[in-house]
């Protein structure tokens, strides 16, 4: 039945007041919560005329409708159609890189246990045929620096419940543990530091293991997280020290030093001496820390080869690639959960480590010039494919602004 002209009862304009303005935005969510727009209820909305005799009263109303409500709830569907379409297909898009990711990670235990294997069966072979003195090339403090990295990640990771880092983390932990054992077995590392260094792996991964699933008790949580922060913030100075030796005096100062600022800060910070951002600051540095010895594992090789280059041609070209899968597999995730710290290392690893002591091996014709072109366009590809999917996932219009988005944060 069509409706006629309703007239409208207007009050004097000075007292005029709107029970209700609708939003100015067009968005869809917004005007739904207002007014019902679908086909099936839009029948009760019709167009709003002004009366003859309250247009002889207010003679500047205009004579066509105020607004047409009907035209209204079409152009509503429409743009929520739409708007639902598009959201939808950038959820699926997001859901497929998500999982992609996580994928990625996962798999990059394969490159890392492989790195570390030919190690453990060169040392089993020594140790089964009795020439223990082999395994004295191989650096216990080394090893146990990366245990303690690998033990500080595990911690970061199995608080932040990422699944696949975790492994990884696990993984390095015990593989290096396993060279450790032989170490001991060789007589190559002292018996009274091998158990200490047995203690806190058990102990580390136990504690890591029961956090992950909610079973452990926060005060035991804090003091592990203290524990590592001190020994992290004592190594790093350290290494990073005796990577120099030849060039500076050989001292454990730096580390002493760093332990006994390390300490303070975590009693301060513990005590609320600290501000929130110093807390917060300080819980973070074991992460990063463990982070910096990683990433200060290629340095160190890059010096060694620039003091030493006939020494490149010791070097594995299968090691190289190897760390350069693993760390770039991690790369994707790192992007796309917004994780800095994790970014930074893992690129870094990729990049120093794996590519560029493949470009030092390529520059003192220690591989072929194919195997050197295929890795770098392989991996450059990789992370230009990383960046592109990424930004998609997000509905961005650039790779920068999810490189932008991770340094700055969401």
């Amino acid at each position: 039945m069509a409706c006629a002209a309703v007239a409208l009862p207007l009050p004097p304009l000075s007292r005029y007041r709107p029970r209700q303005q609708l939003p100015c935005s067009f968005r869809g969510s917004a005007l739904r919560r207002h007014l019902p727009v679908s086909s099936h209820q839009s029948s009760h909305l019709r167009a709003f005329f002004i009366s003859e005799s309250s247009r002889s009263r207010y003679p500047f109303l205009p004579d066509r409708p105020l607004f047409d409500c009907g035209k209204l709830s079409e152009l509503l569907a429409s743009a929520t159609d739409s708007g639902s379409t598009a959201y939808s297909a950038k959820g699926l898009k997001f859901q497929e890189w998500d999982s992609l990711t996580a994928k990625f990670a996962g798999v990059a235990n394969v490159p890392f246990l492989l790195l570390q294997l030919p190690q453990i069966i060169l040392n089993s072979r020594n140790l089964l045929s009795g020439n223990t003195t082999a395994l004295f090339a191989v650096p216990w403090l080394g090893m146990l620096t990366g245990l303690l990295g690998n033990l500080s990640l595990l911690s970061y990771f199995a608080k932040k419940r990422e699944t696949e880092a975790v492994i990884v983390q696990t993984l390095g932990v015990l593989s290096t543990y396993v060279v450790i054992v032989q170490l001991a077995m060789a007589e190559a590392m002292p018996l009274p530091q091998f158990a200490v260094t047995s203690a806190v792996v058990a102990s580390g991964l136990l504690i890591n293991f029961l956090n992950y699933f909610g079973w452990l008790h926060q005060g035991v949580w804090t003091l592990w997280e203290d524990f590592i922060t001190v020994g992290g913030l004592s190594v790093l100075p350290q290494v990073m020290w005796s990577t120099f030796v030849p060039f500076i005096p050989n001292s454990t100062l730096p580390g002493i030093i760093s332990c006994a600022v390390a300490l303070v800060a975590v009693v301060l910070a513990r005590a609320g001496k600290l501000s929130e951002k110093g807390t917060k600051f300080v819980r973070s540095t074991s992460g990063w820390t463990a982070t910096l010895l990683f990433m200060w594992m290629p340095v160190a090789q890059m010096w060694t080869n620039y003091l030493n280059p006939e020494n490149i041609r010791g070097l594995s070209a299968f090691s190289m690639l190897l760390a350069m899968l693993g760390n770039g597999l991690l790369v994707p995730r790192a992007l796309f959960i917004r994780d800095l710290m994790w970014f930074t290392g893992s690129s870094w690893g990729s990049f120093l480590h794996g590519w560029g002591n493949l470009l030092c091996m390529f520059i003192f014709n220690s591989i072929g010039r194919a195997f050197f072109l295929a890795a770098t366009f392989g991996y450059f590809a990789w992370l230009g494919m990383t960046l592109w999917r990424d930004s998609v996932a997000y509905g961005y219009s650039s790779p920068m602004e999810s490189l932008m988005e991770l340094i700055s944060g969401p």
